[in-house]
């Protein structure tokens, strides 16, 4: 928050457990449960939740999709080490790629001990389109809709009247005139979009709800027809900024000095800006942390990842989400995004995997919310940008696959650990060579 003025987030409360837990990859899962209990993070109702998050009811996975015939789960991990605006976090991640959770815990460190991620997120501000065609003169269509805005505002407001009460609401009129697109209707696109304040709600459901209710009074005054009424997924009104700061002398590692490592991630950085194909990888893996966690949380990933993209294609030409400077001897790093998330509504009142992953993160408002999400990407983007530019992004991802591997070879228990060692150590990290080392480690003789 700047000086003397709200960011609209709630202070810090004194009794928030740290998101440091030390140790934490080598305890068993029960142990880690047992110490999630401890800290008060879950109830042993939730803990139960936990165990049977892979299988929940099949009464309550009916109820969300169509059609449906089972679960498909996804790991589950704790991204540890957050701190934004000088608030810890856990940050629950549902994702099957190895490396994420570990490299963004990493990240978080780091920039736990230089202080700490500062982040801010826009109002919940959305768009809903509505598109008019046969409308005429396309300057008094505009004039007359207009002129008419209260009127238009009131009737989007009638299909949310509690919305309004809470604060939120349709705020604003807009039109916007396009050049019409090759082919041959040559009638430029009519865009009436209203601005709805959604408050802690996604929005999807109630924005469509009012584009297709104020869709009949709009041709009514213009003389037009309706056809596509619906949100989008364009949020750039609904805005999430994160930052860290690092000292470059504390990114010193893989035998570095911290001077090579940020010069690494500098120019990471500035290839990610003067090249799209290296900007789409770049912001990958800004998702692959910012998805996780939305996962986790209930939230529409596709419509997140949407955004984004669209978002880093604002200047006509598609750039990085994340950026990162030099500046008096720190490391600098900046992300923007749109963030369209909820607390309330769609799936988070239905999954009871959402609602724990929500209480995991002990945020009180989806703006809070928005800015742990901001956090978490540019931590992602940290830890990837950090090895691409030094020693590569294998090293450390190669450690976690080859669990995968060894696994997939067939080792259980303790053994996965030793083959997955293995695989590293010869370099080879292949199901056909983790059969080869499982196969000498049943052999040898117990000590």
């Amino acid at each position: 928050m700047a000086d003397g003025v709200d960011d609209g987030l709630p202070e810090v409360p004194p009794d928030i457990p740290s998101s440091r837990l030390p140790g934490f990859h080598r305890l068993g899962v029960d142990a880690r449960w047992r110490e999630l209990a401890r800290r008060g993070d879950v109830s042993p109702e939730e803990l139960q939740v936990l165990r049977a998050l892979g299988s929940p009811s099949f009464d309550i996975v009916n109820q969300m999709i169509e059609n449906a015939v089972g679960v498909f789960a996804l790991p589950l991990g704790l991204g540890l080490n957050f701190t934004v605006n000088g608030r810890d976090h856990l940050v629950p991640m549902a994702v099957e790629e190895p490396s994420v959770v570990a490299a963004v815990s990493y990240a978080a460190k780091v920039v736990r001990h230089a202080g700490g991620f500062t982040a801010e997120a826009d109002a919940s501000m959305m768009i809903a389109q509505v598109q008019l065609t046969g409308y005429g003169s396309p300057e008094l269509a505009r004039e007359c809709l207009l002129a008419h805005r209260e009127q238009l505002l009131a009737l989007a407001n009638s299909f949310h009247p509690a919305l309004q009460r809470r604060g939120g609401g349709a705020r604003e009129v807009q039109v916007r005139i396009l050049p019409a697109p090759e082919g041959p209707q040559g009638e430029p696109l009519f865009i009436v979009h209203l601005l709805v304040d959604t408050q802690e709600a996604m929005g999807a459901n109630l924005l469509n709800t009012m584009a297709e209710g104020v869709a009949p009074l709009i041709e009514q005054l213009t003389g037009g027809r309706v056809y596509v009424r619906i949100l989008s997924n364009l949020a750039d009104q609904r805005l999430a900024r994160a930052s860290c700061r690092i000292p470059v002398g504390a990114l010193a590692d893989f035998d570095l000095p911290g001077e090579a490592i940020a010069e690494g991630i500098l120019q990471a950085s500035r290839f990610a800006e003067a090249d799209p194909y290296r900007a789409a990888t770049h912001n990958k893996g800004v998702m692959n942390g910012i998805d996780a966690v939305a996962i986790a949380t209930g939230q529409d990933w596709r419509a997140i990842e949407a955004g984004a993209h669209a978002y880093a294609c604002r200047t006509g030409r598609y750039g990085p989400l994340s950026r990162w400077t030099l500046e008096h001897g720190f490391l600098v790093g900046r992300i923007e995004l749109p963030l369209a998330l909820g607390m309330v509504g769609g799936p988070i009142k239905v999954h009871p995997g959402a609602q724990l992953g929500l209480k995991l993160l002990r945020v009180t408002t989806v703006r809070e919310l928005a800015t742990v999400f901001a956090s978490v990407g540019l931590a992602q983007n940290f830890a990837a940008v950090r090895a691409l530019g030094s020693v590569g992004i294998q090293k450390g991802h190669m450690a976690l696959h080859a669990r995968c591997v060894a696994v997939t070879a067939g080792a259980r228990g303790l053994d996965v650990e030793k083959v997955a060692r293995l695989l590293v150590e010869r370099g080879s990290v292949k199901v056909e060579t983790a059969r080869e080392i499982l196969a000498s480690c049943q052999e040898a003789p117990a000590p």
